[in-house]
């Protein structure tokens, strides 16, 4: 398994220490709502708060992913609820890798639903 998948994983099944594990101590997590959570202590704290105050992931699905050298992608939807709301939504994922951990990670997603365009936009 790959360690990004290793990653998504962890959230999933909730798990604050395997969330941890896998990133570099000296990490960089960059989330696709703006906060910038830097370190393996941080990204722990997070998790740990984002679970406390609610938060389930239901599935984070990543139908595209790949690995080349130190660099590891994936396309996904993710699923979850926060603040009592359930919402799905697309995004990517880009990870830097170091000695199998994640170094950096960036995720970018979808603003809107997504739609076949007919001539006219929404």
């Amino acid at each position: 398994m790959s360690v990004l998948a290793e990653y998504m994983d962890a959230w999933i099944a909730a798990d604050v220490e395997r969330i941890a594990a896998a990133v570099t101590e000296d990490c960089v997590i960059i989330e696709c709502y703006g906060p910038v959570y830097r370190g393996r202590e941080l990204v722990r704290h997070w998790a740990e708060a984002w679970f406390g105050a609610g938060g389930v992931v239901h599935r984070w699905d990543a139908g595209d992913h790949f690995s080349a050298e130190d660099r590891e992608v994936a396309q996904w939807t993710f699923e979850c609820t926060w603040a009592g709301e359930r919402s799905v939504f697309d995004g990517a994922t880009v990870a830097r890798v170091k000695d199998g951990l994640i170094a950096e990670l960036r995720e970018y997603q979808t603003t809107a639903p997504l739609y076949d365009w007919r001539g006219t936009w929404r």
